[in-house]
């Protein structure tokens, strides 16, 4: 529902609600593992519809806002400048697309203190606190058009990437401590 909600504030150009909605997309999407292992509830079922509900909030939702903030405009600049707006949005989306494909194939494969490519969460965050600060400061996307295309393009870049991030789900191994002496 956030992720649905913040594409439909976007298209209203109420991107602080937008924004706000993607941040909660994240809150919730932090909770839901937790609460299907504590109540003994998860299934793949469960994994396969999170996934698809990360798609929305993480891939649909900052893609969207992104290009109705900003992107869309990238049209001043002539009709070649248009469509490059509206495929660096699509590139987000079908990057996060395919980093959550590539997540759910290699779950059982890699180690789980690292992340390969960069979370989409994590990419949504990016893009909407660039959107939610600069809106909040009365900045305009026309006049940032370049920054969010570049903003864009290095976010769904950085998800499909092969590029580990560290996880926080690593469960803190004493032997991969270090003194701090």
């Amino acid at each position: 529902f956030a992720g649905f909600f913040a594409i439909i504030a976007a298209t209203q150009g109420r991107f602080d609600d937008a924004c706000i909605a993607i941040f909660i997309a994240a809150i919730l999407d932090g909770v839901d593992g937790r609460v299907a292992r504590l109540t003994n509830t998860q299934s793949e079922f469960g994994v396969q519809y999170d996934s698809l509900a990360d798609l929305v909030s993480f891939g649909l939702a900052p893609a969207l806002v992104m290009y109705h903030w900003s992107l869309v405009s990238m049209g001043i600049d002539g009709p070649t400048a248009r469509k490059v707006g509206w495929v660096v949005a699509f590139l987000y989306a079908a990057c996060a697309a395919l980093r959550l494909a590539r997540f759910n194939s290699q779950v059982a494969q890699v180690d789980k203190r690292w992340f390969i490519g960069l979370a989409s969460p994590a990419a949504a965050g990016l893009l909407a606190s660039l959107v939610w600060t600069c809106f909040k400061l009365g900045y305009d996307g026309v006049e940032l058009r370049y920054l969010a295309l570049a903003a864009t393009a290095a976010a769904a870049l950085l998800m499909v990437s092969r590029v580990r991030y560290f996880s926080f789900k690593g469960g803190g191994h004493r032997h991969d401590r270090m003194p701090f002496l």
